[in-house]
């Protein structure tokens, strides 16, 4: 009945349904357990920008459409992190600094993998920069590199119409 009022609230967000398919993909036990990657905010956050930056370099692929859908999903995403971050008690004074600094995370991240993908960078070596601060113990590496190799073989067969929809597989 109320819909009118609270439509951004509860409307489908563009990027959305890509965002969530992403995230689902960022929340899996192995990034944690295998890959070793702190179970922290920081580390749950560079878990998901690195896969959210993977699909950005795969959207790009797809000319003026892929940009578009690229958009939307950094849009989601900057969202997301508003809200998170304002859950979190952060107030309107460091919340645009904060976002700002996130989404430029999100952006050296991209462009770490536009040259791993271009083959101008190593795999193993981005993966350590992206997902790593420290020396990461080779097994774990491996591993987080193994598993973002077959996301970003997944993101290639998909089509930008079922990425768009959150169609991984």
């Amino acid at each position: 009945m109320l819909d009118f009022l609270f439509r951004r609230l509860t409307a489908e967000w563009p990027g959305g349904p890509l965002f969530d398919a992403l995230t689902r993909e960022a929340r899996r036990p192995h990034w944690y357990v295998e890959g070793r990657i702190p179970d922290t905010l920081d580390g749950r956050f560079a878990v998901l920008t690195s896969i959210l930056a993977l699909s950005i370099v795969r959207l790009e692929r797809d000319g003026d459409p892929g940009n578009a859908a690229s958009v939307a999903l950094t849009e989601r995403f900057i969202e997301v992190m508003e809200s998170e971050h304002r859950e979190l008690g952060m107030g309107d004074p460091a919340l645009g600094k904060t976002v700002r600094r996130l989404v430029g995370s999100l952006a050296r991240r991209t462009a770490l993998w536009r040259l791993a993908v271009g083959g101008t960078k190593d795999w193993i070596e981005a993966t350590r920069e992206i997902l790593y601060k420290d020396a990461a113990p080779s097994d774990a590496l491996e591993h987080c590199a193994r598993e973002l190799e077959r996301l970003w073989a997944e993101l290639e067969r998909a089509s930008l119409d079922d990425l768009k929809q959150g169609k991984l597989q």
